[in-house]
């Protein structure tokens, strides 16, 4: 037990300090930016759902990267790991320059036709394209980084995020207020220095993957009959886990255009209990990632005991830590009325609201947080993560926030109750697919796989 401890901490710890690093440091530049108003955070945060559903759906490629290459290197197949990582790049350059090209030439209309106010498109849209065109970094490096932290190199990215998050809040208060010779940009400076640091991590990551540590190399197919045997694995994993990953944040999405159609006030408060949520969240997603490097592990050397046996230490372990990321996360209400004092008291006072409503949700968060991370991909199950996000935004979620916000007259709360219990419907779905999954066929099926790929 000790050394099953030991083994997931070892990548556990470094993912969870790099995503609470990073999205601290976020969080830093959403109060830098909240020094120019309510209606700047609302911007941000509105211009930041739009890009964060093309940022998750196509980071997808980099969860199915991370299962991938975690079994063939468990089972030390060199050759499909390269393959395998070499094919999702350029996917990844292909299609989210598609898209962020898109963004770029229509911010403004984009914005107003997704629900925007005028103050709220006009103040964000050159934010939103500067961070549109950092999709194609970020992207790339999503799948570099499922490469490292699936070949015992989870420190790695670490390393990456701490050096250029930094750099990224200094540039931002920077770029944001003027500094020096540098003349004062506002909200799309926050953007520029967004771009900037996105393209210095990928460069990291990059030396880490093919000089440092050499993990992996630059290998094409060698036959057009390989190139089928290692794409269909790939996109098997990625189009439904990118399905998943766009209902859901089009869920979000939607629970921001009814938030914005309460007003700009209410739409900053979400921006900013999110913002405070996701710094205590996170701490869990280590977890998710070693679980999912460990099972993956396990399935690719065939062991479905292993499988099984990680997967429940793993969710043992994230229960105690969305116990405390709860507390800690209520206790942030106690710093508000300093850290946004620009914002304005109507905006503090809800988002207190928020944060506690979030507060109460950890558990069931995390929950569904490991299940549809580690335990549905490597289960061959992303469908049921989709049926999760399907049913939990879409059919309970935004309807009930909409009836509850308008109708019902409890604003912005009961947009808020709504969101708590989409989590709620999605926790009995993830677990309801999760007991269903066989898992010595999940292991005789990726036999089968490894037994057409040359080592």
């Amino acid at each position: 037990m000790q050394q099953s401890t030991r083994e997931i901490t070892k990548i556990a710890v470094p993912v969870s300090l790099e995503f609470v690093i990073m999205l601290g440091l976020n969080w830093v530049n959403q109060v830098i930016v909240g020094g120019l108003g309510a209606i700047a955070i609302a911007a941000v945060g509105f211009a930041n759902s739009m890009t964060f559903i093309l940022m998750v759906t196509l980071g997808a490629v980099g969860i199915s990267v991370s299962v991938l290459v975690s079994r063939a290197f468990g089972g030390k197949r060199l050759h499909e790991l390269n393959v395998t990582v070499t094919i999702a790049i350029a996917f990844s350059v292909l299609v989210t320059a598609f898209f962020a090209i898109i963004v770029w030439i229509w911010p403004l209309q984009l914005m107003e036709m997704s629900g925007a106010s005028n103050e709220v498109a006009s103040m964000g849209m050159e934010y939103l394209q500067l961070t549109a065109l950092s999709l194609i970094p970020n992207v790339m490096s999503s799948v570099l980084s499922g490469l490292l932290r699936a070949t015992d190199h989870a420190r790695s990215p670490l390393v990456a995020t701490v050096s250029t998050v930094v750099l990224n809040t200094i540039l931002g208060y920077m770029f944001v207020f003027g500094f020096g010779p540098i003349a004062k940009m506002g909200v799309a400076g926050a953007g520029l220095a967004t771009l900037i640091t996105a393209f210095l991590k990928l460069f990291i990551l990059a030396y880490q993957a093919y000089f440092l540590h050499k993990v992996a190399s630059w290998e094409m197919p060698e036959s057009g009959k390989e190139t089928i045997n290692v794409i269909k694995p790939l996109f098997v994993l990625a189009i439904p886990l990118g399905v998943t990953e766009f209902v859901w944040t089009v869920g979000i999405f939607l629970y921001n255009i009814v938030l914005q159609k309460l007003g700009n006030l209410p739409l900053a408060a979400a921006q900013i209990a999110t913002a405070l949520e996701g710094i205590f969240i996170v701490a869990s997603v280590g977890l998710a990632s070693a679980g999912q490097v460990l099972v993956g592990r396990a399935v690719g050397a065939h062991d479905s005991n292993s499988a099984l046996e990680w997967i429940t230490r793993v969710k043992k372990i994230g229960f105690y830590a969305a116990i405390t990321s709860g507390l800690l996360l209520a206790s942030t209400t106690l710093a508000l009325n300093f850290l946004y004092q620009q914002a304005g008291e109507e905006v503090r006072y809800l988002a207190v609201i928020g944060i506690l409503i979030n507060a109460l949700m950890q558990p069931v968060k995390v929950r569904n947080m490991l299940l549809g991370a580690m335990v549905l991909p490597n289960g061959n199950d992303p469908k049921g993560i989709i049926w999760g996000d399907l049913l939990g935004a879409f059919v309970v979620g935004v309807p009930l926030a909409i009836v509850l916000g308008f109708p019902v007259g409890w604003g912005f709360m009961g947009v808020m109750i709504a969101r708590s219990l989409d989590e709620v419907v999605k926790i009995f779905v993830f677990t309801y697919r999760a007991r269903k999954i066989n898992w010595q066929e999940v292991v005789s099926k990726q036999q089968e796989v490894s037994d057409v790929l040359p080592g």
